[in-house]
């Protein structure tokens, strides 16, 4: 994955929001959108600072809406979208085993996910899946991984480290871990926040890939970043703005941002998959879909 800058994931994921919330019923809650009561975030929302009171009524404000992103088949919907984008394929379980690097300056990525050696969350993971079970076969590399964490180095990791990577990926609970860190760090946090937005099931899938994509950096290129930029130039469902007008300009930055350090880096991830659903009024991202991505077409029947 290619992120923008690096982030502690463990602060990430253990961090509350800073978002307090109330809810009313807007007229278009009786749009089939999949976001529900409409919450009303009074701040922008970002790692940290959020009191233990406010973090309680969030969850149950959260727990009261439909599941949206959230429901199985809607999660298992989003996995594939992003597998097409992140290696052209709707097989996103045949990619635990998958590493390489592939020069984007964050060292070896790998996984289900795009964990990166360079972005702190490799290592997450290798360190909670070797408290769980420390013979495994890559334990043996954590000083190494420690050692290149934010920077793009293979010292220390090769020649064995990709071959221990895919071996280890045979386990289930690799597997497991892998699936449990992209919870942690990118499904949950991403899809909260868009119901805390006031967002459907398409909204949520667009924050779940800017956070994949981006990164969960509160810089300018970073998910939290991106988000606060947003809010500036467009209103929230949840602050009684227009979904798809917010949304449009979410994804504007997003592309703006993938293309700031690259700019012949492809965009069709955004051009002709999410911003087709958006402008098809797709916001419960229904099936029947077929987006394109890299020219490659793609389909998930009904």
């Amino acid at each position: 994955m290619k992120r923008a800058g690096c982030l502690v994931l463990s602060f990430v994921a253990v961090a509350p929001l800073a978002t307090a919330a109330v809810y009313f019923l807007s007229p278009d809650d009786k749009q089939d959108d999949g976001a529900g009561p409409r919450p009303i975030a009074s701040a922008p929302a970002r790692p940290g600072n959020q009191s233990e009171a406010e973090r309680k009524a969030d969850d149950k404000a959260i727990a009261s809406l439909p599941p949206g992103l959230a429901a199985p088949e809607k999660k298992e919907l989003a996995q594939q979208i992003v597998a097409s984008a992140e290696n052209s394929t709707l097989d996103w379980r045949g990619q635990y085993g998958y590493i390489e690097d592939i020069d984007d300056g964050q060292g070896y990525t790998a996984g289900i996910i795009g964990f990166c050696t360079g972005t702190h969350d490799l290592l997450t993971l290798v360190e909670r899946y070797t408290k769980a079970h420390p013979d495994n076969g890559l334990a043996r590399y954590l000083p190494a991984l420690r050692e290149v964490d934010g920077t793009d180095s293979h010292e220390g990791l090769d020649p064995g480290f990709t071959a221990a990577w895919k071996q280890e990926a045979t386990h289930k609970a690799f597997r497991d871990v892998q699936e449990k860190e992209r919870d942690r760090g990118y499904f949950d946090p991403a899809v909260r926040l868009a119901k805390l937005d006031g967002l459907g099931t398409l909204g949520q899938f667009i924050y779940y890939d800017a956070m994949v994509l981006h990164g969960p950096g509160t810089g300018p290129h970073g998910f939290y970043g991106l988000r606060e930029a947003a809010l500036k130039e467009a209103d929230t469902p949840a602050q009684d703005g227009r979904e798809k007008a917010y949304l449009d300009v979410f994804l504007d930055l997003r592309r703006k941002a993938m293309k700031s350090k690259n700019p012949d880096r492809d965009t069709t991830r955004i051009d002709t998959a999410q911003r087709q659903f958006l402008y098809d009024g797709n916001l419960s991202l229904k099936t029947p879909l077929t987006w394109k991505v890299y020219g490659e077409t793609f389909r998930i029947p009904g």
